[in-house]
């Protein structure tokens, strides 16, 4: 049997129409806030790429085994919908049950990259909830970066206020019940 550390976290883009619809999550599920921005880097790799993404989108992690032919799969990441507009999250959709992670996820169009010798990047934000009363943090990663692995910007952190970023603000919101 192999050790945890020994299986690796495989990551894989779906789409529907070609639109960023989830990510296929085989292996394990990345067990640190460190490697929750690891997989962060590569939905927003994703999400850079011209028309995979048309608006910021809030994606959910569903633990279930999905009941597919891709052996060693663990799980989803799914989009449920954008962050504003038409058919738009709504606070507190996410409260019952509560997931273990929200991410967001901004296409190149809806960003100013914070480097002025990069364009065409995109950027996202993972919350993994916690149980402040109970000592379990909430953490929380970020990444900026191109679809050529350029990055500007990867931050990982524990211990965070939810209310101090916008992202995680807006994810907290619709974990809030």
């Amino acid at each position: 049997m192999q050790e945890r550390d020994e299986v690796s976290v495989e990551v894989s883009p779906f789409q529907a129409q070609g639109v960023l619809s989830g990510f296929l999550v085989s292996g394990r599920w990345p067990a640190s806030t460190v490697e929750w921005a690891r997989f962060l880097l590569l939905a927003v790799r994703v999400a850079s790429v011209p028309g995979m993404l048309p608006t910021s989108t809030v994606f959910r992690v569903r633990e279930e085994r999905p009941e597919s032919t891709h052996q060693g799969a663990v799980g989803l990441v799914l989009a449920e919908g954008p962050v504003v507009g038409q058919n738009a999250v709504l606070p507190g959709q996410f409260a019952v049950p509560q997931p273990p992670g929200l991410i967001v996820l901004h296409p190149p169009s809806e960003i100013r990259p914070s480097l002025p010798e990069q364009d065409e990047v995109a950027s996202g934000c993972v919350l993994l909830p916690g149980i402040p009363h109970l000592g379990l943090d909430h953490r929380a990663a970020w990444v900026e970066a191109d679809r050529q692995g350029n990055i500007a910007r990867m931050v990982s952190r524990s211990g965070i206020d939810p209310n101090e970023d916008a992202d995680t603000a807006v994810l907290a919101l619709l974990l809030a019940a």
